[in-house]
């Protein structure tokens, strides 16, 4: 049975003196990384376990017994980490392959959704130990179920709380008591607030590893605790279980791990040491012959519990309560989402296509309504929601998702973000990249066949008229090229024959400054000629890749006869030679 009362430490004076002297090495040789926020006092208050609290009601195991085997008096010698495992170690400090892969599957999923939590895979890993001695070792199948059931006793108020049946004997077997159920010992009422599918087999399975990990983490980040602060793990491990003695306990097996365990065999675990008397000791303060008091009507779980304990014995774990308490799991807000929004891209002065959409999902990882999201587009492209407007603030629909309004590229291509913020206290972000890109033209051709000549040294007096088009649509505002070449390709640039005037009346053959007007018209500024006869040519080329190669001649004028005379009138005479 995974839940057990604490075994007794104390045989004799004899065997009371050897666990107190473990106990003071053991805690010289592995003190917790983070230092309990009860620095020595006897108080749970003191330490977090602050029984009129609202953030901590309820436990996850209704306050069941636990195992109270302590680490190793040996740690492993990594300190500061254990993300590379030692390969070899006893039984009893190596943590079964399939419940350390579900312990580190749980940590990424909640760094996913709900970063802030900071939960480690070592907290699960404590709690785990604690609770079910690792799923008994490791005893699970294939798929992280355990191979039996992990039942606590019946919590019939006989040494322990009474908790009446909530599930119909559906998880636990019995319909008439509750009972700490799987390797994370939950009870039922608490598992139909937080029970999760994990491993995707469609069922929220609390005998299943992967499902119940992940329901632990999710349940330990709960009221916006970031589990890297020490008074926030704390409360924490004490709203699992309501005792100092069970938050050092798990605090324990918390620095022992963090400093590394090693990897065996599933069903190679070692059990813990079963207990002999199921005798529940009281909370600091309270009188150990007294009854077990009932639950506080406001606070699933907030009574004053017995020493050894789970999430959920004598108590409701967080689920629906009075108006005067804190809001469910299912009405907290837990994490913020990408609901499946694609790339953000659009070309400037056109609207995007794509609309970002979020998705709120509470506590235990459903979706949410009614949450506030406020939409910001930060950027310097002129890119705003419609209406004109860079912020917008909306609220999540029944689904738990809501769509920002449409956006609208500005005229500067570039990129720049959307955020979509949620949440108060510690806010959850999510940032979008988006991109505008410049006008595009798919083709580009002069407007008339006429030749453009122009005599050495003078201007063309044609003026060069262009238009671009996108899908045989007029394409306004693209950027074109124009440069004088050698080529028709315009890989070589040339230096001679036609060529502009840039503001100070220089020549130039190239300008960068051009752009079709609202018809996707174009008029090139006047072109000039130098002393260089011939035929060269002008590539014209757009944004979007649409080019034009047009001929510009420069030529002398041929002479013409003067009015009123004739070719022949005009011709060269020959000259008669006298006769000798």
């Amino acid at each position: 049975m995974a839940a057990h009362i604490r075994r007794r430490l104390r045989k004799g004076a004899t065997t009371t003196a050897v666990a107190a002297a473990a106990v003071a090495a053991l805690a010289a040789s592995q003190a917790p990384a983070a230092t309990l926020a009860d620095a020595g006092s006897g108080d749970p208050k003191a330490a977090g376990e602050d029984t009129a609290s609202a953030e901590d009601d309820g436990a996850a195991t209704g306050n069941s017994p636990y195992y109270t085997d302590l680490p190793p008096l040996v740690t492993p010698d990594k300190p500061g980490s254990s993300s590379n495992l030692p390969v070899t170690g006893s039984a009893e400090a190596g943590i079964p392959a399939s419940i350390l892969a579900a312990y580190k599957q749980a940590e990424q999923t909640v760094a996913t959704t709900d970063p802030a939590c900071r939960l480690p895979w070592q907290l699960l890993a404590a709690i785990g130990k604690v609770e079910s001695g690792q799923a008994r070792g490791g005893r699970v199948d294939a798929n992280g179920t355990t191979t039996s059931p992990i039942l606590g006793p019946a919590l019939n108020g006989q040494g322990f709380a009474l908790i009446k049946d909530t599930d119909g004997g559906a998880y636990d077997s019995d319909a008439v008591h509750d009972r700490a159920v799987g390797p994370m010992q939950f009870i039922p009422s608490t598992w139909a607030s937080w029970g999760q599918d994990a491993n995707g087999d469609g069922r929220k399975d609390p005998n299943n590893i992967y499902d119940a990990a992940l329901a632990a983490g999710r349940y330990l980040c709960a009221n916006d605790r970031d589990l890297a602060i020490a008074a926030d793990l704390d409360k924490a491990v004490l709203s699992y279980n309501r005792s100092t003695e069970y938050l050092r306990t798990v605090r324990s097996w918390f620095s022992y791990y963090q400093r590394g365990t090693h990897e065996i065999p599933d069903g190679t675990g070692r059990l813990p040491t079963a207990p002999s008397t199921p005798t529940p000791s009281p909370s600091p303060g309270t009188p150990s012959p007294t009854p077990i008091p009932k639950p506080s009507p406001d606070k699933p779980g907030g009574k004053p519990t017995p020493g050894p304990s789970k999430p959920g014995d004598g108590s409701t774990s967080p689920k629906p309560k009075p108006p005067t308490s804190k809001p469910t799991p299912a009405e907290t807000f837990g994490s913020l989402e990408n609901a499946g929004t694609g790339p953000l891209r659009a070309t400037a002065g056109q609207a995007f296509d794509e609309r970002v959409t979020v998705l709120a999902r509470n506590a235990l990882g459903a979706p949410l309504g009614k949450v506030s999201v406020t939409f910001t587009v930060t950027g310097d492209t002129g890119t705003l929601f419609a209406g004109g407007r860079k912020t917008v603030t909306l609220r999540t629909g029944a689904d738990g998702t809501v769509t920002a309004p449409e956006l609208r590229a500005g005229e500067k291509a570039g990129e720049f973000t959307v955020t979509a913020v949620a949440g108060t206290g510690r806010p959850r972000t999510l940032t979008y990249a988006a991109t505008v890109t410049a006008r595009q033209a798919d083709a580009i051709a002069r407007t008339d066949e006429k030749a453009l000549v122009a005599a050495p040294g003078e201007k063309f007096a044609d003026a060069v008229t262009v238009k671009a088009t996108y899908k045989d649509a007029a394409a306004a505002g693209v950027a074109v090229t124009a440069t004088m070449v050698k080529d028709p390709l315009g890989l070589f640039d040339n230096d001679k024959g036609p060529y502009f005037k840039d503001a100070a009346g220089k020549p130039v053959r190239t300008l960068t400054t051009l752009t079709t007007d609202a018809d996707g018209m174009l008029r090139l500024p006047e072109i000039f000629a130098d002393g260089t006869e011939g035929t060269f040519k002008l590539r014209l080329t757009t944004e979007g890749g649409a080019s034009v190669v047009i001929e510009l001649t420069i030529q002398a004028p041929e002479e013409t006869a003067p009015e009123g005379t004739t070719p022949e009138e005009t011709a060269p005479k020959e000259t008669e030679t006298p006769e000798a």
